[in-house]
């Protein structure tokens, strides 16, 4: 794990993903995320989640700490960035599923 809380690629487990996308806001940041163009960076206020910053910070250092996501500061905000390529290496089709349920297709 770095300095920031990004676990290394071979840290990324099972069971602390699926603990990270229970929880429907923040499965909601992966979807959309998967969902952009691979490399696309978004301000974490930016996904409009009805909750207070406090719960913000929190959801989106869940899905730090899980590998999900790569944040980067910027002045007075982190960006989010989806680990694409780490998670299809370590979870193949996982993210696939996520945003198939984005897309409203069932889930093969």
């Amino acid at each position: 794990m770095d300095k920031e809380g990004h676990p290394d690629e071979d840290e990324i487990t099972l069971g602390a993903v699926l603990s990270a996308l229970a929880d429907p806001l923040r499965r909601r940041v992966v979807m959309e995320l998967a969902q952009a163009p691979a490399g696309t960076d978004r301000t974490c206020v930016s996904f409009g989640l009805p909750v207070s910053k406090a719960t913000l910070t929190h959801h989106f250092r869940v899905l730090r700490e899980a590998g999900l996501i790569r944040q980067v500061d910027r002045g007075n905000s982190r960006a989010a960035t989806l680990r694409r390529d780490e998670i299809d290496r370590r979870l193949p089709g996982l993210l696939d599923l996520v945003q198939a349920e984005g897309d409203g297709e069932p889930a093969a």
